[in-house]
């Protein structure tokens, strides 16, 4: 656990009981502070109170008189569409408003750090696609390389729950733009930015509040180093802004789609290759096509994120080749099911918006796809060039009709449940295709999250093929 300095004998307000509010908790008691907490939830508010937790409505006029700060999970708006009327009185008296992510950046160093040999480091990743799979991914090849690490955020442990790090240590954290947006403190040693698509635009008012957010791990605590994707127009602003200029190596560029030329520093992959790139001349290359954990273009995104994180840290190329071709890959995304007959069955649950489905569609060819859910902002367009790869599309959600009349010149069969969805897919497909779960939407019409999405369509895989 990272005990929270600074709020010693103190009373602060935590606003939000799930997995980061829990451990947001036990941090600030750690640190000296005395907690109030509350959940619109009553469920969660009940077992809180079983734990001994003081609870406290912050909606109410005064609750938050005598609290040093409102500490809030990062599913509650702050902002658009509208504060929450706790985060609304928190502003209103100045209360200062902060998130999990803020208290531990404010807390990370240590002392201890003054007797070590090298000081532990933290790496930041954010963008909207192909975070999670960066962060595991530069995870995995640092400590297949010998370094110790830790991955936390928006994926596996909360920053605060993390062991205090030990002498060479890199803590990985996947942060999304709900974490970014509200940090008061954001330092890491290395920020990387995938890329930009269109999500959550009524959380944060627009695109252009979107990309805000995101641009706050850059532009708040200035990382020694950027690694920045530059396929968008965004990514290629923010590249702009922080290089001082051609020869700058704090940043590092990164495509999946071009060759970037020029004398700074940069990683892309073009034809299923990743080229470093160092003062115009190359320096490494690495064969991807035959990395079974990373299929497909935007995987291929992913590894030069993560190869350019690993160089920033000295590891060497060949160490790094050799730990991309043992990474497993994470569930629900690109995830290989199962295989029979020669069809393959794949899992990229985590395709809940356009773009990312448009990747999942890319990386392979004769598609029997199961899509649908609940749809964000946008409409569907964005997946049309990809369509001539689909043979049938298998629709499940409640919107599964509207969204069936979105694919033009395609076979689309209604099913609204995924297990009526994989069994008409698994019988008719044939061998060399592909039964590919790519959802395009949310899961929230359906199931809590995407996770249990994805562990459906595993059962009915599993219960099709048994």
């Amino acid at each position: 656990m990272i005990a929270v300095k600074g709020f010693e004998n103190q009373t602060v307000a935590v606003l939000g009981l799930g997995r980061s509010g829990r451990a947001t908790i036990a941090a600030l008691v750690a640190g000296g502070a005395n907690v109030l907490a509350w959940d619109d939830s009553q469920p969660a508010r009940a077992q809180a109170e079983a734990e001994g937790i003081t609870l406290r409505d912050f909606s109410r006029d005064g609750a938050l008189d005598g609290v040093a700060a409102l500490i809030v999970s990062p599913g509650i708006p702050h902002l658009y569409p509208a504060p929450n009327p706790a985060i609304a009185q928190a502003l209103l008296a100045g209360i200062p408003v902060d998130n999990d992510i803020g208290l531990f950046f404010r807390s990370f160093g240590s002392a201890d750090f003054a007797a070590f040999d090298s000081p532990p480091k933290v790496i930041a990743v954010t963008g909207s696609n192909g975070k999670s799979t960066t962060s595991a991914l530069l995870h995995h090849i640092l400590l297949e390389c010998g370094r110790p690490s830790q991955l936390a955020g928006n994926i596996g442990t909360g920053v605060l729950s993390i062991t205090p790090p030990q002498d060479g240590e890199v803590i990985v954290l996947e942060l999304s733009s709900y974490q970014t947006e509200l940090a008061r403190a954001l330092t890491p040693d290395i920020a990387v930015f995938t890329n930009l698509t269109p999500d959550h635009l009524e959380r944060h008012g627009g695109q252009g509040g979107y990309f805000a957010a995101k641009r706050r791990l850059f532009a708040e605590g200035g990382p020694d180093r950027a690694i920045i994707g530059v396929d968008e127009v965004e990514g290629q602003f923010l590249a702009n802004q922080l290089s001082e200029g051609l020869h700058d190596d704090r940043l590092i560029s990164i495509s999946a789609n071009r060759k970037l030329a020029g004398e700074g520093w940069s990683v892309f992959a073009r034809k299923g290759f990743l080229s470093e790139y160092r003062k115009g001349r190359q320096m490494a290359s690495v064969d991807l096509r035959a990395v079974s954990g990373l299929p497909g273009t935007h995987n291929h995104q992913n590894a030069c994120a993560a190869y350019a994180a690993a160089r920033s840290l000295g590891i060497g190329p060949r160490q790094i080749e050799a730990a991309l071709h043992s990474y497993p890959g994470l569930p629900h995304r690109s995830q290989l099911v199962a295989e029979e007959n020669g069809i393959r069955f794949i899992n990229d649950s985590k395709a809940t918006n356009v773009d990312s489905a448009a990747k999942a569609l890319q990386a392979f060819d004769r598609i029997r796809w199961i899509c649908g859910g609940l749809q964000k902002e946008g409409g569907l367009d964005a997946l049309h060039p990809h369509l001539g790869r689909v043979v049938k599309a298998y629709v499940i959600g409640r919107e599964a009709t509207d969204f069936a009349r979105q694919l033009p010149g395609i076979d689309a069969e209604i099913c609204t449940t995924m297990a009526v969805a994989v069994a008409r897919a698994a019988a008719e497909a044939q061998s060399g295709e592909v039964v590919l779960l790519a959802p395009a939407c949310a899961s929230f019409d359906q199931y809590d999250n995407f996770e249990e999405r994805g562990a459906d369509f595993v059962a009915a895989v599993t219960g099709n093929l048994s």
